[in-house]
């Protein structure tokens, strides 16, 4: 007997480096194909990476059907499609409907998000939070802190809690991955000295029942989350750099239905 065919969703995740996109299974959270990625167009204008964004949506005919909604994750706050911010992207952005510029030059239903956002929605799914209740808090550490909440699998969608102030300094500037590697600290001093402090106050405000770690330096969270002494359990994300993909493929299905 044939097993029945995955769900297929189709996700593509915009950087300031590089844009990024696979045909994902919705039922495992895994690619059905290996990804595409190209370089970010500099400067990373409308024009220059909606371009780039049609040509790795129509880069999977034989994965994807033609009615499926495309999920797309952009470096922004992104309320209701349009962006109100633009880091590591053109400033022509702000203020840009970007479900409407994409679907345009896609021909496909479109949802976009915030990239923590997305990776949060992926790693509940399949990951680390993975069919977690309550509230869960995902942070992304790397050159900045991003941040994304869920409460009871539901997104609260653009929280900026990198952003808080912490001691008379914007949270990211000390404790983010890039502060360490700036100041030249040890995992050690970085846990015990800027984590420890952020995601206590963190913890303080939003009482999470669960803190999960994304960014590239999760690969060695046995160096520094053992550190932390918090109430919540606080566990390294599982998806790594899938995240983005499979949360905005995730997404999109949600909101439009997922082809059988």
């Amino acid at each position: 007997m044939k097993g029945h065919a995955p769900r297929v969703g189709l996700g593509i995740d915009i950087g300031g480096s590089g844009i990024k996109g696979a045909p994902v299974d919705l039922d495992s959270g895994t690619f059905v194909v290996d990804r595409v990625k190209v370089a970010t167009p500099q400067p990373a204008t409308r024009e220059a990476v909606a371009k780039v964004l049609a040509e790795i949506a129509a880069s999977f005919p034989e994965q994807v059907s033609a009615d499926c909604p495309l999920g797309v994750t952009f470096p922004a706050v992104v309320q209701h499609g349009v962006a109100y911010s633009a880091a590591n992207v053109d400033d022509s952005w702000v203020g840009a409907n970007l479900e409407h510029v994409f679907s345009e030059v896609t021909g496909r239903r479109v949802h976009v998000l915030n990239d923590a956002d997305a990776a949060a929605v992926a790693e509940h799914r399949y990951g680390a939070a993975r069919d977690a209740e309550g509230v869960v808090l995902l942070t992304t550490l790397g050159t900045g802190i991003g941040t994304a909440l869920l409460v009871d699998g539901r997104l609260v969608p653009n929280t900026e809690f990198g952003h808080l102030e912490i001691d008379g300094h914007d949270a990211e500037s000390r404790a983010a991955s890039s502060a360490r590697e700036r100041e030249d600290l040890s995992y050690e001093e970085w846990a015990t000295q800027r984590l420890q402090r952020y995601y206590s106050v963190v913890e303080d405000l939003l009482s999470p029942d669960l803190i999960v770690v994304g960014g590239g330096v999760s690969r060695k969270a046995d160096r520094f989350l053992p550190l932390l002494h918090l109430r919540a359990p606080i566990l390294a994300a599982r998806l790594r750099n899938t995240a983005g993909i499979v949360g905005a493929a995730v997404a999109a299905a949600e909101r439009f239905g997922a082809p059988s």
